[in-house]
């Protein structure tokens, strides 16, 4: 195992061959170096070698197994955040990239917030870009402002592990990216959203957050997360469950409309459909 380094970033793979190579290259790629890459097979895969294979191994990585097959990637995320012992953690998908100074920038900003979020480029599956999420201003927000701001994709997430930690729930289907960060907003009042676009979230066909027929997962999950907030679970402020309860509640309407809106326009981006009526809601 590599020495001890200031920031994780962890990435689950399950049948990821196609797509990690671009992955890992992000993470090499960055301006700051000192970093472990954990990856995390879900699927029984040599990944230490079929890195080495492609001329991308480095002894900053470390490879772990979920313990399983498809086991999810709430659980393989976890199997790494039981393990590792660097301060900083990072989140990366085994198909999205980060951009170059991604963690430079990420990491300064957590010296002030246990929290850091990042705008997003979103791409198609050849790396054209549809459309950024987030971006703009970089500002402290709130746990009511966060969804408001940053309006999906909350696995681009980072955190000081010493002043606010949390586990990916696996009993949900889906959303567990919000839900994680709710955990960690439980310690931290407020976090840091940097508002340039510094990951890279591919949308792919068959991909959990745009895959067809998802729609019963989302609705439930959220709905989950809508009970569980306004019961008081994750220790927020009233102000706080009242904003982020309004951004469930037009995301869950967002979510019955969309099947119809996408009818209508193929191709539609989730994003492209909710904003407009987080704006209205926002009004």
């Amino acid at each position: 195992m590599p020495q001890s380094r200031t920031v994780a970033v962890i990435t689950p793979a399950f049948c990821a061959q196609e797509t990690l190579p671009t992955t890992v290259s992000s993470v090499l790629a960055q301006t700051h170096g000192d970093w472990q890459h954990w990856i995390i097979a879900d699927d029984g895969f040599a990944y230490e070698a079929f890195l080495s294979e492609h001329g991308l191994a480095d002894p900053r990585q470390v490879f772990l197994s979920s313990g399983g097959v498809g086991t999810g990637a709430s659980r393989t995320r976890n199997v790494a955040l039981d393990t590792i012992d660097t301060p900083y953690v990072a989140i990366l998908d085994a198909d999205d990239r980060l951009k170059p100074q991604k963690l430079e920038l990420a990491l300064a900003a957590l010296q002030t917030h246990a929290i850091v979020t990042t705008g997003l480029d979103v791409m198609s599956m050849d790396f054209s870009h549809l459309r950024y999420v987030g971006t703009g201003e970089t500002r402290a927000l709130s746990p009511g402002e966060h969804k408001f701001e940053s309006l999906s994709m909350d696995s681009m997430v980072l955190w000081d592990r010493r002043r606010t930690d949390a586990r990916y729930d696996p009993t949900l289907s889906n959303m567990t990216d919000l839900e994680l960060l709710l955990q960690l907003y439980r310690h931290a009042p407020k976090s840091m959203h940097l508002g340039e676009p510094l990951h890279d979230y591919i949308k792919r066909d068959g991909s959990m957050s745009n895959g067809k027929n998802v729609a019963a997962g989302m609705i439930a999950s959220k709905t989950e997360i809508l009970r569980r907030l306004e019961a008081g679970h994750y220790g927020l402020s009233a102000v706080d469950v009242s904003g982020l309860a309004r951004f469930l509640r037009v995301s869950l309407a967002a979510e019955a409309a969309y099947g119809a809106a996408l009818a209508e326009t193929p191709e539609l981006l989730f994003e492209d459909h909710l904003e407009p009526m987080l704006n209205a809601a926002r009004a």
